[in-house]
């Protein structure tokens, strides 16, 4: 393939997307694939693969510097923090994960809970004073991970006890400065927000807090109360323990460890019910030519 060419960078980024995975999923192929595919510019011509081929293709065209989109960086995380320093037995991932009125990047909770923030060639930095300040409420390690072009402003932009990592060109993760663990920093309240009810209900019956049995219409602001007399540190225990739990990936580790590198990501971070995996697997092997007429 002559990656000289031109490619539409955003069709193929969309290919990463949760609307193609849920597709191949629960029908087995993907119209949406076959349309971005056609679109992408070049990709289609390798008719003598597969699906997960077309994906690695369009991967390689992504990753390189001038077209890295939010996705590359999600991941390099996956491979190289989530499954390469842990595995899915013992480390979960978040995705978009609600903090405040900010939405974290990646989340990945192993022994403690480590948020980060990314900021790709083609992001820009306007908002992150305050996405890293509402991130430093909830999670005792904070790193923002950059393109080497945002490296000096996000230096000088963030407080000393945030990591910074950088994506190199060879798509590894070049740790700058690292990120102090520090769960005595957080807010328990602020840490009941970014939690489901039932989630807090958990981390308080661990704290051996009794939870009242009041209406659904009362229970945030009850439950609130009783949690934000948690210490900063137990709250934050609280939270890596129970989310590895009610957020667990460990059921995906089937389908994952059988699909293509690149779409790695994208599958743990979409929701994909166990009668469908097999599904997904088998649609990724189905030859591009086949795929192309899905639309």
């Amino acid at each position: 393939m002559n990656l000289s060419q031109d490619y539409n960078i955003s069709a193929i980024s969309r290919l990463f997307s949760s609307s193609v995975v849920k597709e191949l999923a629960r029908k087995g192929k993907s119209p949406l694939f076959a349309r971005l595919i056609s679109e992408a510019g070049g990709i289609s011509q390798k008719s003598h693969g597969n699906v997960a081929d077309a994906f690695e293709d369009a991967f390689s065209i992504l990753k390189k510097k001038d077209n890295r989109h939010e996705y590359v960086y999600k991941s390099a995380l996956t491979q190289n923090v989530l499954l390469g320093r842990h595995s899915l037995n013992t480390a979960s991932m978040l995705t978009e994960f609600r903090v405040g009125d900010c939405k974290a990047d990646v989340v990945i909770l192993n022994g403690t809970g480590t948020v980060y923030e990314i900021k790709s060639e083609r992001d820009s930095l306007t908002r992150l004073t305050k996405q890293v300040s509402a991130y430093r409420n909830v999670f005792a390690k904070v790193y923002v991970i950059t393109g080497e072009n945002h490296l000096d402003a996000v230096l000088n932009s963030v407080p000393e006890d945030v990591g910074i990592n950088v994506l190199t060109s060879g798509h590894n993760i070049s740790e700058v400065r690292r990120a102090q663990e520090l769960p005595e920093r957080t807010c328990s309240s602020a840490i009941f927000d970014s939690l489901r009810i039932n989630e807090a209900k958990l981390i308080l019956n661990k704290a051996s807090v009794e939870c009242p049995d009041v209406p659904n219409t009362e229970q945030y602001a009850v439950y609130k109360e009783a949690f934000s007399k948690l210490s900063s540190t137990e709250a934050h225990k609280g939270l890596v323990e129970v989310l590895k739990k009610t957020r667990s990936l460990l059921p995906l580790k089937q389908v994952v460890d059988n699909l293509p590198l690149s779409l790695r990501s994208a599958a743990l971070t979409t929701p994909i019910r166990k009668s469908d995996q097999q599904r997904l697997i088998d649609a990724v092997n189905t030859p591009l030519d086949e795929a192309l007429q899905w639309m």
